[in-house]
């Protein structure tokens, strides 16, 4: 049996979620679809996939494996599309990666717009809570929201965002007045499970080297940003978000900032890509694309360096659907 074509049949049964499912998307009956993994394992001499009657899952190394295929099959295709004097076509199957709230929020409206304008290019997304390395894991882009320090990625930089402590009316006027970082310790805390679970940390105070950190015990953990949003404007805490997740609230003053003179520094947002995956034409074509719509959305979500505890962030939702 042809090892590329094994591959592509194992990329499929991924893809698909099932044996079935990839039958039916190469055309080859689930029989094939079966000898094709079974010679695969055969031939790195592990197994690769975890069957069940109703989904697959990938070994430890089959995820190795499944992301050597996927870089050795969008080369071979790269290939042929070189040789066939296609590069200046934008055409094939986009990867790209975010965080969920970014992905849903932001990303999607723009990747929905990028398809209508190319037609020859489809779009795999996948939204995670985990950092991806994208020459393993075989993507073409990522929107990241941090400070970077892979220097094998190109980076495009589309904006920053800042942490914000945030708060509704209703708990505020209910609640001690939070003038310093250290009276978060007397107030109920709503916080990310992926942003600080006991302790959250502040520049030093003028005159110091020491950052302050305050440490707490959480009313509510979550790991979900629309969650944690949706309890603090009940009135069930405070929180610290980026300001990019909390800008529609604010702006309907459904929550404040507070500390606003005690935040962080900016956190940088990128468009980055494995180094040379510009030069691919779909890599390309996006990236062009959604630099200023992605530019234009999170200067739009970004509140003035002056904004006071109770400004609220401007922002044009009505141009921001997904955002």
């Amino acid at each position: 049996m042809d090892r590329l074509d094994a591959m592509k049949v194992f990329v499929a049964a991924l893809d698909e979620g099932s044996l079935a499912g990839a039958s039916r998307k190469t055309g080859r009956s689930a029989a094939a679809v079966s000898r094709a993994i079974a010679f695969l394992e055969e031939h790195v001499g592990v197994p690769l996939l975890h069957r069940t009657t109703r989904s697959l899952k990938l070994s430890e190394a089959g995820e190795r494996y499944a992301a050597a295929c996927r870089k050795v099959l969008a080369d071979l295709e790269e290939a042929d599309r070189n040789a066939a004097g296609e590069r200046s076509v934008p055409r094939g199957t986009l990867t790209i990666t975010s965080t969920v709230f970014a992905g849903v929020e932001i990303l999607r409206s723009i990747v929905d717009a990028f398809m209508d304008e190319y037609p020859t290019v489809s779009v795999r997304m996948h939204m995670l809570e985990r950092p991806v390395n994208l020459i393993d894991e075989g993507m073409d882009l990522a929107l990241r929201i941090t400070h970077l320090a892979d220097s094998s990625l190109v980076a495009q930089r589309v904006g920053e965002v800042r942490r914000v402590v945030v708060a509704s009316p209703r708990y505020l006027a209910t609640h001690p007045r939070i003038k310093e970082p250290a009276d978060l310790a007397k107030h109920a805390i709503v916080t990310m499970a992926h942003m600080g679970q006991d302790s959250w940390s502040f520049p030093p105070q003028e005159g110091s080297s020491v950052p302050r950190a305050v440490s707490f015990t959480p009313r509510l953990v979550i790991n979900n940003v629309r969650g944690a949003i949706s309890s603090v404007v009940d009135g069930h805490g405070v929180s610290r978000l980026l300001s990019y997740h909390v800008a529609p609230e604010i702006n309907r003053g459904e929550l404040r900032i507070v500390l606003a003179d005690a935040e962080p520094a900016a956190i940088p947002v990128n468009l980055v890509s494995p180094f040379g995956r510009l030069a691919v034409p779909k890599v390309r074509a996006f990236a062009d694309f959604a630099l200023p719509r992605l530019r234009a959305q999170f200067a739009a979500l970004m509140p003035a360096p002056e904004t006071s505890p109770s400004t609220p962030i401007r922002t044009r939702r009505g141009r921001m659907s997904a955002g």
